[in-house]
């Protein structure tokens, strides 16, 4: 899982005294350059994609969201991990739904600074069961974030994401940008005493860290949100935390050292109902039920 570890604290130290965390620049992958004609034109959604609509948590990192659905009016939802929640990680099988919070998260801009402290209302939906997700629901309203800041919801895409495609993985937390595509799905994704159903597998150029967990994965081309970062193979371990491992149809266990993963978000879409209330009842909702 991809919270903070002290390897990846120790490796910004090694930096050097008083370095700040990785931040994308005009060398990194995950910043976007310049071209010239056509290939500009063709490159404008990727280069939308930046710091603008996440946030960073205490230990992990999250993004504001909504659904095609969703009004101005409404309470705004916070994306992030189930095993990023501050009462701890949820059992095998445990559905948390409507718990008051007043955690805090810091809103970045488009370059990642700053901006803002939004406060949560309530833990609306978390579970690490078949999928490892966190919906917070904040005292705040889309309206109200836009027009304090000029910061819009990043929108969840309502459909399940497509091998291949261009994605980033943008995290909060570290003010860092990863670029990659989507290797592929697991069709089971087991860690320690959690299993996840259909992940997303990315290419090894996302090689996220240790308070990546909870990262929006945004499509190049569409910009919305196509899944939610949140862990990785780190040493060869079979199925064990922090080495989760693949299993297929047929019960075929594979270890991939190394790569990493994220949990497909456009199942979300069906449950978040009028007012961004999670209804585990609506028409086409299949995330896990208490």
């Amino acid at each position: 899982m991809r919270k903070p570890l002290l390897g990846a604290l120790l490796a910004v130290l090694l930096l050097g005294a008083g370095a700040a965390p990785a931040m994308a620049t005009s060398h990194d992958a995950g910043a976007p350059t310049k071209t010239a004609g056509t290939a500009a034109t063709a490159q404008a959604k990727v280069q939308a994609v930046d710091f603008a609509g996440t946030v960073a948590l205490s230990n992990c990192s999250g993004s504001v969201v909504r659904t095609p659905a969703s009004q101005p009016s409404d309470p705004a939802l916070v994306l992030s991990n189930g095993h990023c929640l501050e009462t701890g990680m949820p059992a095998a099988g445990q559905v948390i739904v409507d718990r008051a919070s007043t955690r805090t998260f810091s809103l970045l801009n488009s370059s990642g600074t700053g901006v803002a402290t939004l406060r949560a209302s309530k833990i609306a939906y978390a579970t690490m069961t078949d999928t490892d997700v966190s919906l917070y629901q904040l005292t705040s309203t889309y309206a109200q974030i836009q027009s304090a800041y000029g910061i819009s919801a990043l929108e969840l895409n309502a459909t399940r994401p497509v091998q291949g495609t261009a994605i980033k993985v943008v995290s909060g937390y570290w003010k860092r940008i990863y670029s990659c595509n989507i290797d592929g799905f697991a069709y089971q994704l087991k860690e320690g005493s959690w299993t996840w159903k259909d992940s997303v597998r990315y290419t090894s150029a996302c090689n996220t860290i240790g308070g990546t967990s909870g990262s929006p994965v945004i499509d190049n081309t569409t910009g919305k949100v196509v899944a939610v970062n949140n862990t990785g193979n780190e040493s060869g371990g079979r199925c064990t935390v922090n080495n989760p491992c693949e299993v297929d149809e047929n019960g075929t266990v594979t270890v991939r050292q190394g790569i990493n993963y994220a949990q497909e978000t456009y199942g979300i879409v069906a449950c978040v109902g009028t007012g961004s209330k999670i209804d585990l009842t609506r028409t086409g909702c299949t995330l896990p039920k208490p």
